[in-house]
Parts: structure tokens; sequence; C-alpha cells
């Protein structure tokens, strides 16, 4: 987990690509693990903030069995990012681009992501998400609520404060 791979032999269209291999599942389903350097399964002890463990009770630990972050032939599912595109495109993978589902929600990360201004108001730049048409009815979206957003009344109740 976590080297870096040229996948250059895989084919023409790969050429030039650079993946990263971020994870993965063995022929049994256990899922690897990074940080444990070995290829066979490890019994651990699980607590609460640590990955692929979720605590259902307070101060309750688990001891689960997880995969080593060693690839070898046992891995039936390998999870890879592609951290450099190639030359050509790829079809049905980076042919075609998928836009966010969901864009920023408090307002600084929504005036970096535009580039905005203090001056430019930041509820006109809200990503926008279209709903499902209902039949005889228009078109409906929605968008979240900005948080930490600055309005003229917030300032006031502040000034008072």
């Amino acid at each position: 987990i976590g080297l870096v791979v040229s996948v250059d032999r895989f084919g023409d269209e790969w050429m030039g690509y650079i993946l990263r291999i971020s994870g993965g599942y063995d022929l049994q389903g256990f899922c690897m693990m990074q940080g444990v350097l070995t290829n066979t399964w490890v019994r651990l002890l699980f607590a609460d903030g640590m990955p692929n463990y979720k605590m259902r009770r307070a101060g309750v630990r688990k001891r689960k069995s997880v995969r080593g972050r060693i690839v070898d032939s046992q891995l039936s599912v390998l999870d890879l990012v592609s951290m450099k595109k190639g030359d050509a495109e790829i079809p049905g993978l980076t042919d075609n681009a998928q836009p966010r589902r969901l864009g920023p929600k408090r307002e600084g990360k929504i005036r970096k992501l535009f580039n905005l201004s203090k001056e430019d108001d930041v509820r006109q730049y809200v990503v926008h998400r279209p709903l499902p048409e209902k039949d005889g009815k228009k078109l409906r979206s929605k968008a979240p609520k900005i948080q930490l957003l600055f309005t003229t009344a917030r300032i006031q109740l502040k000034r008072k404060v």
C-alpha cells in the first residue's frame, strides 16, 4: 500500500500512466491494512478511531483479522489511484469526466474554490444538485446551507455582545 507503480507494461493504452496502490482485499475477503508489514493475516486489537473498525459501544475493543500491506497472488481486489494521466484515453475509465456530486458547504471553502474576494456574494456560487424530475412538475434542485456565513445580521449581533 502506498507504492507508486508505472503501468506501461499493461499495453499501449496504459503508456505514461502512474498508479498508486491504495488497498485491496484477498480471496477470503480480508482487507489490506497500512502498517502491517506482511502478506498474511494478522489478528489485531482494534479500538475507537482505528481504520476498518466502528465502535458500537463506549470503550469496547475488538480483535479482527486483517491482511498485511504486501501485494501477492492471493489478492482478489487491488485498489489503485491514478497519480499521472498518460498519453491516450482509456475507454470507460478516463474518457468521460464525472462532475463532483456535492460542492463545498463552508463559506471559506466556497471562496477558495471559485477564487472570490470579500465583496463577492458567496450565496450565488453554491453548487446546486439537480433532483430527479417528477411527472408534471418543474425541475428542482438542492443546495447545502452555507456554514460560517457572515451576514449583516450576524455582524450586528456580534457588535451587541
